[in-house]
């Protein structure tokens, strides 16, 4: 099964770049292993047939990068021996309908965010913006955690402008997660989640004990680009409201230097791809 949906997705559609002189359709074991955060050799195993039992992350971050439909998934589960996300619990799958309409943002960075702000899919343009995603480890693919709990290896785009934008950036955040938490109170990585940022940053408990419910779904975001400079995009919010999820969209008004600094984003692209750590 893996092998097959391997084949049908293009290196492009999971925002990696497609390279030249390829020989293989689809996406290489490589490829997919780095988007799962598994190494090269388990994909292989997994392929043959042998070897442990995935973990259910490890089969979700699979099924998010091989685009599989939710009842694809869930045999994708059931083959390995695991039971399917049950209802109650924040949905991590992007369906492939949902990506169709990411892919049609070819000139504008666009990504999926889940209930709790894993960062599930994303186009070419929002890397290029935001930094490689790829290269991030999949269990720091997570918003707040980038905030919070920032690490050197993130490679993150700095949030640019004044100290007030930081500010509302963060209480958004909390505010975002103190909603996932009223949706889901009983989802296990939303539970790791808080009790990470709880643990690692004094902000986080600070903002959370405010108890700020406020959130924004379009607003103007200054991004410090290492190349391009810094860049002032409005970035709107579109939600999936079956799954949970929302669709972040960053553009600029015609005629701008925001719009011709996007324009050239778009020819500089994303820098070559550094592999993450991967693990079995």
């Amino acid at each position: 099964m893996l092998r097959r949906a391997r084949a049908r997705v293009r290196p492009e559609d999971a925002g990696l770049p497609a390279g030249r002189h390829r020989r293989v359709e689809g996406l290489r074991r490589e490829e997919l292993a780095l988007l799962a955060g598994v190494s090269v050799d388990y994909v292989v195993r997994l392929e043959q047939g042998r070897g442990p039992h995935p973990s259910a992350q490890v089969l979700g971050a699979l099924a998010r990068a091989l685009r599989l439909e939710s009842d694809e998934r869930d045999l994708l589960f059931r083959l390995a021996g695991a039971e399917p996300p049950r209802p109650g619990t924040i949905d991590v799958h992007v369906r492939p309908s949902v990506l169709r309409l990411l892919d049609r943002f070819v000139d504008l960075p666009a990504m999926v965010l889940s209930a709790k702000g894993d960062v599930v899919a994303w186009n070419p343009l929002a890397s290029a913006l935001l930094g490689d995603w790829s290269a991030v480890a999949p269990e720091r693919r997570n918003h707040p955690r980038l905030t919070f709990l920032p690490e050197p290896g993130d490679r993150r785009t700095p949030l640019g402008g004044p100290p007030e934008d930081l500010d509302r950036a963060e209480r958004n955040v909390v505010a975002q997660l103190r909603g996932a938490v009223s949706r889901y109170p009983a989802d296990p990585g939303l539970a790791r989640l808080l009790a990470d940022l709880t643990a690692g940053s004094a902000r986080f408990r600070e903002l959370w004990e405010e108890g700020s419910a406020r959130t924004w779904r379009t607003h103007t975001k200054t991004l410090a680009h290492p190349v391009i400079g810094d860049l002032a995009l409005e970035c709107d919010v579109l939600v999936v409201p079956d799954a949970d999820q929302t669709l972040h969209v960053y553009s600029a008004a015609p005629g701008t230097p925001a719009a011709e600094q996007l324009a050239l984003l778009s020819v500089v692209g994303t820098q070559e791809l550094t592999p993450a750590t991967v693990r079995d």
